[in-house]
């Protein structure tokens, strides 16, 4: 079988699973010679956590009946030797449906009811509510079964028409995308506002997300879907039908929802064997296939190389049956490869900076540890090397040195307090700069002025402004944290210097990637301010949720910005509790040395092999520490491993096993 880009991202999945395990490994090594301190370790479970949180998220987006649900279970879901998603003639995507996999919890198919929408409770809050969805057991074993469970997506009810207009199907502005009234005076629409499967798929496991979005109607009253769930997609694919074109509704979908985002883009121009004519030349079907292509890309103003021509029902079929002639002329490769060239390495390159950054500050955290140690080591070293055939009198008077020496650094800790409570004060200062509090107030200022504004004119200006004021405090928290940094390395060098301290302050934290984060949020919710949305930000209810939406999205951003500015500040501090810790053990360590050494030579000669083996065991720590970063470094820019396609196949019992044609 044709390589396809299912084994492409289980490849990749493989790649990141393997950095995980080195990352765990990393731990263990550091935990086993004691160099795994409350900063090392926080590090290290936030540099594994990013790698596996790492999602890739790729978004189906089309009007109904353009063969979507059909296209995704080609491209990822062929090797189960069946179709996971419903896909049958008509209207099946009702809602829009979410493909992950969370081990913590059992396949299952969990459904929120469309009457949540009419509260002011976001997506995001509700998910976080397991009371306020319908969760159905799946069956992952039994094909027929699963098939079944999975129709209730595409569930409906009749409702009046009041309730259709409250619940967002019904917009008098434009009765022309209204449902139908039937006879009893009643319209028809989706009975859930969104479904998430959780499936045991390797490629799911692997961190892929997968979003089916329902039709034209159901995405313009979902406002989540279209100011949250698509534009933080890593990639869509927006499908047309070939047998009709770019219509109406398929362009007001891309100008409404896709044009304005910065995303990568494919557009797949499904169901090219409807084309197929007996009547006419091969030659001829090709040349109409090529000039709709480019048409639709001079429609939708994008390359003509992110256009696709394609047939899903050939592909899945050429797939299941092994037919390489069908998957051939399906075309779904060159989509396919699209995707594993164009969007695979970017997703790469992000998770090998994430660990390229993470061990850079993991290794001068630790090695500034090592490197203390080898320091009074040598100095202890050097100490006792001195002592050979020196008398008594001499052993006494390098103790009492000692233990002076010991008394005057016990005097630091009254500079250590003092240092440690200005740096409290000022991340006080800069934490709060960035706190809950300022967002909300920002916010709500934000909410005002669209509830007073006349037709929500100005509504940009309020949101650009309200932006501009909180990249402000990013940048104010920013800089704050360069002012601690110089009081840091300022006091640092004078404990030094005093006391003999091997301080080194880590360069100041960046949050340049939370204000970059903040931009991107800035650009997707701004196409949702002008005046096609006028009508709905004046309904009371939809701005609340628009507010809830915003704030839940902002809080995110800020609530990393402070994890990383107080992890950033415990890691530069954290160096005084290590160093006083090993310091107190070394001055005990040499007390007992030269009381030892007042006892008898062969004392002396006895404890100056164990030094001399502690230097050698801490030259080998650093190298050992070197080689394992590196190796995790050159794992992280190494090639992807290679994988069999029969990694993606689900086994089954073989009464369960789907039928072959």
């Amino acid at each position: 079988m044709v390589a396809s880009f299912a084994n492409k991202l289980d490849a990749l999945g493989a790649w990141r699973a393997g950095l995980q395990t080195q990352i765990g490994e990393l731990s263990r090594f550091l935990f086993d010679h004691d160099l795994l301190d409350e900063p090392a370790s926080e590090q290290l479970e936030s540099l594994a956590q990013r790698v596996a949180a790492e999602k890739l998220v790729v978004a189906f987006v089309a009007e109904f009946s353009r063969g979507k649900s059909e296209l995704i279970n080609a491209i990822f879901f062929a090797d189960t030797g069946r179709r996971i998603l419903p896909a049958t003639p008509g209207r099946t995507t009702m809602c829009p449906v979410e493909l992950s996999y969370d081990p913590d919890e059992p396949p299952s198919l969990k459904l929120l009811d469309i009457d949540t929408r009419l509260g002011t409770q976001s997506l995001a809050e509700l998910r976080a509510h397991p009371s306020a969805w319908r969760e159905v057991p799946l069956n992952v074993r039994r094909p027929d079964l699963l098939a079944e469970e999975l129709t209730q997506v595409t569930q409906t009810k009749r409702v009046p028409v009041e309730a259709a207009r409250a619940l967002g199907f019904w917009d008098d502005e434009h009765p022309q995308d209204n449902p139908p009234i039937g006879e009893d005076g009643l319209v028809e629409v989706p009975a859930w506002r969104h479904a998430i499967i959780n499936y045991p798929h390797p490629l799911l496991k692997r961190g892929l997300v997968v979003l089916d979005t329902p039709g034209l109607n159901a995405i313009g009253a979902e406002p989540e879907l279209t100011v949250s769930l698509l534009p933080s997609a890593h990639a869509t694919v927006f499908i047309l039908a070939a047998d009709t074109g770019v219509t109406k509704t398929d362009l007001a979908i891309w100008r409404d929802h896709l044009c304005g985002q910065p995303l990568a883009r494919y557009v797949a121009i499904n169901k090219i064997d409807a084309l197929a004519d007996p009547l006419s030349a091969h030659a001829e079907v090709e040349i109409h296939i090529a000039r709709q292509r480019a048409q639709t890309a001079r429609i939708l103003e994008v390359p003509e190389n992110r256009v696709f021509p394609l047939s899903a029902k050939l592909a899945l079929a050429g797939r299941v049956t092994g037919d390489a002639d069908d998957l051939r002329a399906s075309r779904i490769l060159d989509l396919e490869d699209a995707l594993g060239q164009q969007l695979l390495p970017q997703r790469r390159e992000v998770i090998e900076q994430v660990v390229t950054d993470g061990l850079a500050q993991l290794e001068a955290h630790v090695g500034r540890r090592l490197a203390d140690r080898r320091r009074q080591v040598a100095e202890q070293l050097v100490e006792l090397r001195s002592l050979r055939g020196k008398n008594s009198g001499m052993l006494a008077a390098l103790l009492k040195r000692a233990e002076a020496e010991s008394g005057e650094f016990e005097e630091c800790i009254g500079h250590v307090q003092a240092m440690r409570a200005v740096h409290t004060r000022m991340l006080k200062e800069a934490l709060v700069s960035i706190g809950n509090d300022v967002l909300r107030e920002h916010t709500e200022v934000l909410q005002d002025k669209l509830r007073h504004a006349v037709l929500n004119l100005g509504a940009k200006k309020a949101f650009s402004e309200m932006c501009a004021a909180l990249r402000q405090r990013l940048e104010e928290a920013q800089r704050k944290g360069g002012e601690i940094q110089e009081m840091l390395t300022a006091s640092f060098a004078k404990l030094n210097a005093e006391y003999g301290f091997g301080l080194a302050t880590p360069k100041a934290p960046d949050l340049t990637r939370f204000i970059r984060d903040l931009d991107l949020i800035e650009r997707n919710y701004m196409q949702y301010l002008g005046l096609s949305y006028a009508v709905r930000l004046s309904n009371a209810r939809f701005l609340e949720q628009f507010r809830r939406m915003l704030v839940s999205k902002l809080r995110v951003v800020f609530e990393g910005a402070c994890g990383e500015l107080e992890l950033w500040n415990k890691t530069a501090s954290a160096q005084i509790d290590s160093q006083l810790r090993d310091r107190r053990r070394n001055f005990k360590r040499r007390r007992e040395s030269l009381e030892r050494a007042q006892g008898a030579s062969q004392e002396l000669e006895a404890r100056i092999y164990e030094v001399e083996s502690q230097e050698a065991r801490l030259k080998q720590l650093q190298a050992q520490l070197a080689a394992r970063v590196q190796a995790l470094q050159a794992a992280a820019a190494g090639p992807l491993p290679n994988v069999q396609v029969s990694s993606v196949t689900i086994e089954l019992p073989l009464e369960a096993q789907p039928a072959r044609v």
